[in-house]
């Protein structure tokens, strides 16, 4: 799903550089999960770097309106939405079907799935931001 948005005006500088930091939190968050004990997307949802990325979006956002960058708050902001919606999904799929084993399988692939969902996102995003694009 690709945000399309006209830019009206050049963003701060100083705006950009707090996007560049909220894409860093955000893949420090898909980073221990992927070499923590814990899931990718289980630290990418719960784990306070992303939680704190997601903060300064939600307090930054109106900053970036009518600017190119405005796509890539929406786009942090859904990533992280998205993730914490599906996680549940994937965790109550599973529970149900626990009873005949099938649930550890859909744990399993359904959490995986998210993490490379969740890392193609945030690479995505802090690539083209690093191009100066929009998402």
């Amino acid at each position: 799903m690709e945000v399309t948005q006209t830019a009206t005006r050049e963003p701060d500088p100083s705006l950009v550089t707090t996007t560049h930091v909220t894409y860093a939190l955000h893949a420090l968050g898909l980073a221990i999960g992927a070499f923590g004990a814990s899931t990718v997307i289980g630290a990418f949802v719960f784990g306070w770097p992303s939680i704190i990325a997601v903060i300064i979006n939600y307090v930054k956002r109106n900053d970036a309106r009518g600017t190119w960058l405005e796509s890539h708050f929406t786009w942090q902001i859904r990533t992280f939405w998205f993730a914490l919606i599906w996680s549940c999904v994937v965790f109550i799929l599973g529970a149900v079907f626990l009873i005949v084993l099938i649930g550890f399988a859909i744990w399993a692939i359904g959490l995986f799935a998210l993490g490379v969902w969740a890392i193609y996102r945030i690479a995505t995003g802090w690539l083209r931001l690093r191009d100066r694009r929009p998402i």
